[in-house]
């Protein structure tokens, strides 16, 4: 079997491929790829095939396919370029024929109001008309609060626009393993996973958790969106992620970026890492 996995130089990515190799597919069956390649150096000295593959150059991405059984497509970061990306990879996919194409999504893609979902949903209807798929729809990152530790101590708040939204975040290690297990198995095709960390929790919850765990209180101030934007302007923010930023945190106080359906939890045959955990490893 052959795996290529997309964005291989990337934080999911490189975690993909590590749970890959975790879960007994060998080196010599995964094909990691990345627009620069010089950045998977260490990846090709354990085995693994390493392609460059850029999706803005799409003469390239069949080659960079070519003879996979399952491909990863790990979204892209750039919102507005993201759709034109994922449509030249799905096609170059379908040219290589690929029989199963793996796609990163966003919780709730087929009905959250958030720009993110409009891009994800976008790229869900056009990946299911051409190949068959399966849905990896990941919920937010714990690492997008526990990146902000510093930060959170340093001014003692954790400040959003999220309300009283329950918010089920896993790490990437984890949504990691979810996106291996469906590409080291059979029995995906078709499905839509909506993947979210077991113990959801609010952002005051989190500024609890954070306070429990290092003796200095913090506390969440909620904001409504327009000044939360002004907030994230004011702390050097650019435009484009502000605007996302407020955006998910509005969803959230909608229930937008919560699920219990416990499919991550299923997938990676184990609990998802909880809040605490995920904070006392950031602190350490």
């Amino acid at each position: 079997m052959s795996i290529v996995v997309t964005g291989a130089s990337g934080q999911l990515g490189r975690l993909t491929v590590e749970a890959l190799l975790a879960r007994g597919v060998p080196a010599s069956g995964i094909v990691a790829t990345s627009r620069d390649i010089t950045k998977l150096k260490d990846f090709a000295d354990r085995g693994i095939v390493v392609r460059p593959a850029d999706f803005a150059e799409p003469d390239g991405l069949p080659a960079a396919f070519e003879g996979a059984d399952k491909l990863l497509l790990i979204s892209t970061t750039t919102v507005d370029e993201r759709v034109a990306n994922h449509r030249r990879a799905i096609d170059a996919a379908v040219a290589a024929g690929v029989p199963l194409v793996a796609y990163t999504s966003m919780l709730r893609a087929d009905t959250s109001s958030t720009a993110l979902a409009d891009t994800h949903r976008e790229t869900e209807e056009y990946l299911r008309e051409r190949v068959p798929s399966v849905m990896l729809r990941n919920g937010w990152y714990l690492e997008n609060y526990t990146a902000q530790l510093p930060q959170v101590l340093s001014g003692g708040a954790i400040v959003g626009a999220a309300g009283e939204g329950r918010i089920s975040a896993a790490t990437r290690a984890d949504y990691a393993d979810a996106a291996a297990a469906v590409l080291a198995t059979g029995g995906h095709a078709g499905k839509v996973y909506e993947l979210g960390g077991d113990e959801a929790f609010t952002l005051a919850g989190f500024a609890a958790e954070v306070s429990s765990a290092t003796g200095q209180r913090i506390r969440y101030t909620d904001l409504p969106a327009g000044q939360f934007a002004r907030v994230l302007a004011e702390s050097g923010v650019p435009g484009e992620l502000a605007r996302v930023l407020v955006d998910a945190d509005v969803a959230m106080g909608r229930g937008e970026l919560f699920t219990d359906s416990g499919d991550l939890r299923r997938l990676i045959g184990r609990p998802t890492t909880a809040p605490a955990e995920a904070i006392s490893a950031a602190l350490a």
